[in-house]
This record gives C-alpha cells, sequence and structure tokens, in this order.
C-alpha cells in the first residue's frame, strides 16, 4: 500500500518556544549557562552603547578627519583625490550591473553608507556643505553606474579594463606631473592615512598573487634551477618576519643602487609587502596544486593539451578554487600588515592617529576612541573580503560534491 503525501511530507519545523527549550533549556546545567550567557551579554552591550554615544570624546577623530584620511595631501589639491573616488564610487554601480551577485551588496551598501553621512545631522571638517554634496554625489554614481552596466556593450572585460584604468589614473593624480600644470607634483612624504593603508594593500594584492602563482609553479617544475631559486627565495622570505623585510628594502637596498636612482619610501614598503605576501601565496596555491588528481593531468594530455594548456587551462583554475580561503585570510593579513610600513616612516592610517595623538597633549587621555575608530576601519575592510570570499566560494561551489 502507497503512503499518502501526509506520511511522506517532513514534519514541520518546531515552534520558536520548543526550540528554546531543546535546545537552550533542555536540562539545568544548560538552562544555567544560558541565563549566565544573556546576562553578561546584556551588560556588556549596554555598557559598550552607553561608553560608545554618551561618554567616549571622539573629538581626535572627528576634529582630525582629513588627518586619517589623506595625511598631509595638500587641500587645494583635495580635488585629485575626490575625482579618483567619485570614478570608483561609479566602477562600483557598472559592477553592480554587470556582475551582480557580490558586487550588488557592496554597491548598495556603499550607496547607503554615502547617503547616511551625507544627512548625518552634525558638523564636522569634512561634513561642510560641500563635503555632503560630494557624499551625495557618490551615492547618486554609485546607481548611475548600475544604470550604465545594464547596458548590453558593457562587459565583464571592459569592466575589468576600467577598474585597472581608474587605478592607474588614481596614481597619476595622486602624484602629478610637471609636464600638467593642472596637476603639479605632491611629493609622497605628504601622503598618508587611509589613502597610503588602501594603496600598500591594493598594490601589495595586485602584485603579489602573480608573483606569488609563478613561484608555486615554479617550485613544482621539473628544471633545477627554476626549482631550487623558488624553493630558496619562498623558504628564506617566510623564514624572517614581515619588519625585517621591511627594514631591508628600506635602509639596505638603496645602498645597491646607483647614486642617481632614487626609490621613494613607500614603494620600497610596498615592494617589501608584495615579496612577503608572494612567498606565502605561493605555498598556498602550492597546496592547492598538490590536491589535483593525476587522473585530470593525464585526461587532458589524453586530448592533446600540452604542459602549458593543461596547466593554465586545467590545473590551475582547479588549485586555485580549491584554495580560496587561504589565500583570501593572506589578503586580509597583509592588509592588516600595512600597519607596520610605519617602522619605515610611512604615514598610514595607524602612524595616523599616533601621530594626532602625539602633537595634541589634550587627546592623551582619549587613545581608546582612537584606536578603536582605526580597528573598526580596518574591520570594515578586512569583512568585506572575507564576505567577498564567501560569496565566491558559494557561486564556485566549493566544498560542494
Amino acid at each position: 500500500m502507497s503512503a499518502t503525501i501526509e506520511e511522506v511530507r517532513p514534519p514541520a519545523p518546531p515552534p520558536f518556544l520548543h526550540w528554546l527549550r531543546q535546545n537552550l533549556f533542555n536540562n539545568w546545567y544548560n538552562s544555567l549557562l544560558t541565563v549566565l550567557s544573556l546576562v553578561i551579554l546584556y551588560f556588556g552591550l549596554t555598557g559598550a552603547v552607553r561608553w560608545v554615544f554618551f561618554r567616549a570624546d571622539w573629538s581626535p577623530v572627528s576634529d582630525n578627519l582629513l588627518l586619517y584620511l589623506v595625511g598631509q595631501y595638500p587641500r587645494d589639491q583635495l580635488w585629485r583625490i575626490a575625482l579618483s573616488v567619485l570614478l570608483t564610487s561609479l566602477l562600483f554601480g557598472v559592477s553592480w550591473g554587470v556582475w551582480r551577485g557580490v558586487m550588488r551588496s557592496f554597491a548598495l551598501t556603499l550607496a547607503v553608507f554615502y547617503a547616511a553621512l551625507a544627512l548625518l545631522p552634525t558638523g564636522t571638517e569634512v561634513l561642510t556643505l560641500g563635503g555632503r554634496g560630494f557624499l551625495g554625489a557618490n551615492a547618486a554614481l554609485v546607481l548611475a553606474g548600475y544604470r550604465l552596466g545594464r547596458w548590453r556593450r558593457i562587459t565583464g572585460w571592459i569592466t575589468l579594463l576600467a577598474w585597472v584604468a581608474v587605478f592607474l589614473l588614481g596614481l597619476v593624480l595622486l602624484r602629478g606631473s610637471e609636464r600638467v600644470p593642472l596637476i603639479p607634483p605632491v611629493g609622497v612624504n605628504f601622503w598618508g592615512g587611509l589613502v597610503v593603508t588602501i594603496l600598500l594593500a591594493v598594490g601589495g594584492i595586485t602584485l603579489s598573487f602573480p608573483i606569488g602563482v609563478l613561484l608555486a609553479l615554479g617550485r613544482r617544475s621539473s628544471l633545477p634551477v627554476v626549482k631550487l631559486f623558488c624553493t630558496v627565495f619562498i623558504e628564506v622570505i617566510r623564514g624572517v618576519p614581515l619588519i625585517s623585510i621591511l627594514f631591508l628594502f628600506s635602509l639596505i637596498v638603496p645602498l645597491f643602487l646607483p647614486p642617481e636612482l632614487r626609490i621613494d619610501r613607500l614603494l620600497r614598503a610596498l615592494m617589501a609587502m608584495t615579496v612577503f605576501s608572494a612567498a606565502y601565496t605561493a605555498e598556498n596555491v602550492r597546496g592547492g596544486l598538490q590536491a589535483i588528481p593525476l587522473g585530470q593531468i593525464e585526461a587532458a594530455k589524453a586530448l592533446g593539451f600540452n604542459n602549458f594548456q593543461t596547466t593554465l587551462l586545467i590545473v590551475l583554475p582547479q588549485a586555485l578554487r580549491k584554495v580560496i580561503p587561504a589565500i583570501v585570510g593572506q589578503f586580509i593579513s597583509l592588509f592588516k600588515d600595512t600597519t607596520l610600513a610605519s617602522g619605515v616612516a610611512v604615514l598610514e592610517l595607524l602612524q595616523i592617529g599616533r601621530s594626532i595623538l602625539q602633537a595634541n597633549p589634550e587627546y592623551i587621555a582619549r587613545q581608546a576612541e582612537v584606536y578603536l575608530f582605526i580597528a573598526a576601519v580596518f574591520w570594515v575592510f578586512s569583512y568585506s573580503m572575507s564576505y567577498a570570499s564567501r560569496r565566491l566560494e558559494v557561486r564556485l561551489g566549493v566544498g560542494v560534491r
């Protein structure tokens, strides 16, 4: 006798009170732990809210917000950074229209963030009438970019090239040129704050990833010289702390350069972080390469693929897919390690905060507010990378057979 539909239908989910009883109050010690946890959570959250909104003095942050963002960059040249930010907001909207998925979350969050800041009922050095108009324009550009990205002629490759072009244009605008009177050169010693932190992180991630992939492939090469070089490079770099590599590039490398060739300290710090991150990325990628079954390579050769085609089209895509969490974890670590660049006189975000505290004796008692603000900024960027990694894993089906 066949079962009826009611008999094979899965049971209805238990009501909320039943779930609480089964999971949190199913015996006396779980009930006690639940009550204690709720009490601790209540007092912890209420205390934190009271301190953040009523007791904390955020004047070291609000009075010096431009320093945190751009350092001592000339105020009459801030339109260069503003133009780069406007183009970036537009590209976030275009990416939302072209790629959807995780870019939709980022673009919408960015638009809401800009709009909320523009409407914030307070006044600071940044939130003037012009500053609010700038923030509102960024929110509008995100939405306008979405409409542009829906145009069929805007493809993924065009969007990717646009990101590269905007990044390079931003560097040109920041640096300036003696040949263009509109953008006079601005020395790197005037750069600072969040701009420098983002430059170090984005530059380090962009450069270290391809170098790390090449090192991983070289370490598995059948050519003895290539394998030995890659192995020694990876093991030496991974065997020393990042701060020592920063000092090496900052103090020792210039000694081996000709007198007429001088590399500014920001570029030297970027080179050091790129080399350090590339070594760790290489080991992450090598782990993914070793996880590819030998049958995949044999099947590719049976189909007539040569070694280059097999590596590029068969092995490497699968290896990178397997190690997405490890690679993104390394990139997050690189972003947080940008704070070590302060040891070689690079005015990144944390160093700007320290300088503000040291310059004004009235701010000495407000260190907690400054460091909490800096920690919040780092958390936002780190969580964004982690969130993008999870969404990419879901889209690629990582962990799903």
